[in-house]
């Protein structure tokens, strides 16, 4: 290193190590999908509520992230498990799909397709970006169960 007029010092540009892998670019494998998704709230929120409807958390495990007109949505939806896996032995319950609209900004309407076995059912739900700025569910909907 070696000083400027202003007295500063200056170092050599660095060479970037061309041994690393681009950490930008999410690998391949299951896990890391699951990671990209829950960046959207969407399928965040999709899990959390497949996780409260199929009886695997308990109601209040949503206290703070639904409004609460969708609290009681859930606590009128939840004791029956609405999406539980089909007995015997069934297949743990999963979001396959979770899609978006945008009615207006800080709003989404959102609609996730739960799959259990041969079973697939709908879930829709509304969140909205409160004053706090973090996402709270503030409606939830189930669709009846159908045979893919």
């Amino acid at each position: 290193m070696h000083r400027t007029k202003s007295g500063l010092r200056n170092a050599p540009p660095r060479r970037p190590d061309t041994r690393r892998t681009d950490t930008r670019r999410p690998a391949d494998g299951p896990a890391a999908r699951r990671r990209e998704r829950e960046r959207h709230p969407r399928y965040w929120f999709a899990e959390r509520l497949l996780l409260t409807l199929s009886g695997q958390r308990p109601v209040h495990w949503m206290l703070g992230y639904a409004l609460g007109p969708a609290y009681d949505q859930l606590t009128e939806l939840a004791p029956g498990a609405p999406l539980r896996p089909e007995p015997p032995g069934g297949a743990t319950p999963v979001v396959r799909r979770c899609d978006e609209f945008r009615p207006r900004p800080g709003v989404i309407e959102a609609y996730a397709r739960i799959a259990s076995g041969d079973r697939l059912q709908a879930l829709a739900f509304r969140l909205e970006h409160c004053p706090d700025l973090r996402w709270r569910c503030s409606a939830v909907e189930l669709g009846g169960a159908r045979r893919p």
